[in-house]
């Protein structure tokens, strides 16, 4: 009865929608207020019970590794000048127990590929996979919703959320069945449907919990579009031989791999901040005015 305690965080794209900032700087890097969008991810992870992070990263993605390495100049300068509650937050980003292991992907071959890089780490565990541009924000961490999920059926599951049709095409459907509440049993998956051919609109958003069968169909499958391995693609072929769930989380997405998303995010984020929330509130008033 293996728990999960892996989590992949594929963090290799160029992030092309957010130029020119993320020309030197990676996308996942983003701050939402202070903090960015990697470490939500990592926090969130945490919060599941998860210990082990592996990042599956490329060129010009240090600044994650730098960001969850211990900074020895920069601690020093905070206690001479006396700072100790930042010196305690940075000292303390996540617990002692955690695990970064950093996987580099010569080649941005597709989701599935980066979640195949994985494998010599993931071994024949149950892991999570999470995309940090995927903020999710629910009272009970939505990974931990999945992980207790995957603990009870024994099986891989997908969050999933309902989108407007018109939005099908941006998005793995999946054909899927109730059998409790907010879960339901998928029937098929379909990677980025039009419309008029998708089979539903309940689409797989950036959290994943998988069987580590998952790497013998990722390493079958033809590639996809533009000669990449699509995890939809893997998960299709799973299907064939292992039940996989559909859970609809309770939180809210904001999806910060489009500028829209990532602004709403950095307003509501902005206003429930310690420090600068109640001013910041006051001011987003004034505009209304």
């Amino acid at each position: 009865m293996k728990k999960v305690r892996k989590a992949v965080f594929p963090v290799a794209g160029m992030g092309t929608r957010f130029l020119p900032a993320t020309k030197a700087s990676p996308k996942e890097m983003l701050p939402i207020v202070d903090k960015p969008l990697i470490q939500f991810a990592v926090e969130e992870a945490v919060a599941a019970g998860i210990t082990d992070m592996i990042f599956v990263t490329g060129r010009s993605k240090r600044s994650i590794e730098d960001h969850f390495d211990k900074a020895y100049e920069l601690e020093s300068e905070l206690e001479a000048r006396g700072k100790n509650e930042l010196l305690d937050f940075v000292r303390n980003m996540i617990p002692k127990n955690i695990n970064c292991i950093y996987i580099r992907q010569a080649e941005a071959l597709g989701l599935g590929h980066a979640v195949l890089c994985a494998k010599p780490v993931i071994g024949d565990e149950p892991f999570a996979v999470i995309l940090a541009d995927d903020l999710l924000d629910g009272e009970v961490a939505v990974m931990k919703q999945m992980t207790d999920t995957y603990d009870y059926y024994r099986c891989s599951v997908l969050g999933v959320q309902d989108v407007p049709r018109a939005d099908t095409k941006s998005y793995g459907i999946v054909d899927a069945r109730r059998v409790a509440d907010r879960l339901e049993q998928v029937n098929a998956i379909v990677e980025k449907p039009k419309p008029e051919d998708a089979p539903s609109t309940l689409a797989v958003v950036g959290r994943y919990i998988l069987t580590p069968r998952i790497f013998h169909h990722l390493e079958n499958i033809k590639p996809g579009s533009g000669g990449e391995i699509q995890l939809t693609d893997g998960i299709a072929s799973l299907l064939s031989e292992e039940q996989v769930l559909a859970y609809r989380y309770e939180g809210t997405r904001y999806d910060c791999g489009s500028k829209l998303g990532y602004l709403q995010a950095t307003v509501v984020f902005g206003q429930r901040h310690h420090e600068v929330g109640p001013a910041f509130d006051a001011y987003l008033k004034t505009l209304g005015q």
